[in-house]
């Protein structure tokens, strides 16, 4: 997983309320558990004028232009503004998988379904939930100004706008430390790898007749 210090990137616009994880990234594209290859169908309901399938090339779709994320003006943005209650529906971490593969590291909305925002720490995604007046103002600086840009600085919990002002967020010190380190569930157990080899060969020493049912 790639650790999260400090993004500084173009934010593209999800302006809707209750944007569910089946919008994110639609059913027929959970058929792979990688986690890469799914930015290409993020948001495929509405990015597309056609019903997208499995290994389509989306080169060649047809393409919403009333849709924002492809508007010129947010193409390789890295930061997400959205609204309350961003990732509900259904429990699928292919969500974040696609959020990240497109090419967001982070997500910035008043509020956020439980299970997404949990989804999100675990795939190097950064949640950061802010006062929907916040949010609101971010929203009409970013459509004044064409390439509008925010820092966001985990280590010290803050978003920076253009001029200047910090705006700060919380986070659990754990997802933090997670986030910065780049240390998903498999990551964090490897840190324990010696402990983990020391412990079995110990229960080998001490109990050798389960190994041997085992083989």
């Amino acid at each position: 997983m790639r650790a999260f210090t400090v993004v500084s990137g173009l934010v593209a616009p999800m302006d809707r309320a209750n944007v569910d994880t089946d919008l994110i990234i639609p059913k027929q594209f959970l058929k792979s558990i990688k986690r890469s290859g799914f930015g290409p169908n993020l948001f495929d309901e509405i990015r597309y004028l056609d019903e997208g399938q499995p290994g389509q090339d989306c080169a060649d779709r047809p393409i919403n232009e009333e849709f924002p994320l492809n508007f010129p003006r947010y193409k390789g943005a890295s930061i997400l503004l959205a609204r309350e209650n961003f990732g509900c529906g259904s429990s699928r971490e292919h969500a974040p998988w696609a959020l990240e593969d497109y090419g967001f590291r982070c997500v910035i909305a008043s509020s956020f379904a439980d299970i997404f925002y949990n989804n999100c720490f675990k795939n190097g995604v950064l949640p950061i939930a802010l006062e929907e007046s916040v949010v609101a103002l971010l929203f009409d600086e970013m459509y004044a100004s064409d390439g509008y840009e925010l820092t966001v600085d985990l280590q010290r919990q803050r978003v920076i706008t253009p001029s200047g002002e910090e705006l700060s967020f919380e986070v659990d010190e754990f997802r933090r430390h997670c986030l910065l380190e780049g240390l998903d569930d498999i990551g964090l157990t490897l840190q324990s790898a010696e402990a983990i080899r020391s412990y079995e060969q110990g229960w080998r020493e001490q109990s050798p007749w389960l190994f041997d049912v085992i083989k």
